[in-house]
């Protein structure tokens, strides 16, 4: 009688920790997701910064409501450099 009871107090514990663990890993992920919802501001500055100067040049650009001869122009190349860099291919 002895045994029973132990291995029932023993798999009562065991349920308890079981049960424990589970709403200890909820806890854990509803925290993650809520910390990823609240960083999006955080991840729209990280994408802008992955920006390549091409890309960059070209929203200062258009923002300043320049075209791409004012910017060749002012810089002393060619409009067609400036399409070149705004589009990646030449990086000269």
């Amino acid at each position: 009688m002895a045994f029973a009871a132990w291995w029932g107090i023993l798999n009562l514990v065991l349920t308890v920790a079981l049960l424990a663990a589970v709403v200890y890993l909820f806890m854990l992920i509803v925290r993650a997701l809520k910390k990823y919802i609240g960083s999006k501001e955080v991840r729209a500055e990280k994408r802008a910064a992955k920006r390549t100067l091409g890309e960059t040049l070209k929203a200062h650009r258009i923002q300043c409501h320049m075209t791409q001869e004012f910017v060749a122009e002012s810089l002393g190349v060619s409009r067609q450099t400036v399409s070149k860099w705004e589009n990646g291919v030449s990086h000269s």
